[in-house]
């Protein structure tokens, strides 16, 4: 309840006043049963707009983090996004994000919809980057059908970083639903879920205009700063 009420009541007359979003494709969005959008992540706010764009309720994979906060804006968060369906995971690997794809899992097999985002962690630069292979198991263990999804300048209004949007225009791509049934019964090869990850960063890429870069954002973000690079920007202040 608190789902619809938000998007109805609060988020849907403020974003359409403010960012006046748009779309295209949604014909390609099926109407009943298990669906993943698998998306490209500029921004905070893409968990927004990608669930104003669609009229069934779409639960996201999103960070634990987002639960275990102290205090009380810790009780809050985790509070907000519960009701609104999020579903926690666990991005250090192994067991515990095992534990946190099956719980997309059953939301899939209840025939929910799901929001994914195969490169992991938002973009830092705009760029597309390399998808996590998370995705292509879900994809093969669930049978449901998968629609790609270009988040359009959302990272012009709410930039990584940033605490609050600004005002300005974003737009939701819906691609095509892709085929993966070619690949039935192969989730436990890991080629074959290399091989459905690249194809639907390929097409993210196609439908986003975005430039692809072949290495994990995580990578680019956890990258310290050379010796080489620190003397330049000393040099340059």
């Amino acid at each position: 309840m608190l789902y619809w009420f938000l998007k109805t009541f609060m988020i849907s007359p403020f974003a359409n006043a403010v960012f006046r979003p748009w779309s295209r494709g949604d014909e390609n969005v099926p109407e009943s049963g298990a669906v993943i959008f698998a998306s490209n992540h500029l921004s905070f706010i893409d968990s927004v707009f990608l669930p104003l764009a669609v009229k069934r309720s779409i639960s996201f994979l999103a960070k634990s983090e987002y639960f275990t906060g102290a205090g009380t804006i810790g009780a809050l968060m985790r509070w907000f996004f519960l009701a609104i369906h999020q579903l926690p995971i666990d991005r250090s690997g192994g067991k515990a994000s095992s534990a946190a794809l099956d719980s997309g899992l059953e939301h899939l097999a209840a025939g929910g919809q799901l929001g994914i985002y195969p490169e992991g962690t938002r973009s830092p630069d705009g760029r597309l980057y390399r998808g996590r292979t998370g995705v292509a198991r879900m994809i093969l263990e669930s049978g449901a059908i998968v629609i790609p999804v270009a988040m359009i300048d959302t990272e012009k209004i709410m930039p990584v970083g940033a605490k609050f949007p600004k005002a300005g225009r974003v737009g939701v791509v819906f691609g095509e639903p892709l085929d993966f049934s070619r690949f039935a019964g192969m989730e436990g090869d890991r080629f074959v879920l290399r091989s459905i990850t690249d194809e639907i960063m390929y097409e993210l890429s196609r439908i986003s205009g975005q430039e692809y870069v072949d290495v994990y954002a995580s990578s680019i973000k956890g990258r310290k700063q050379s010796p080489v690079d620190a003397r330049a920007a000393k040099a340059k202040k």
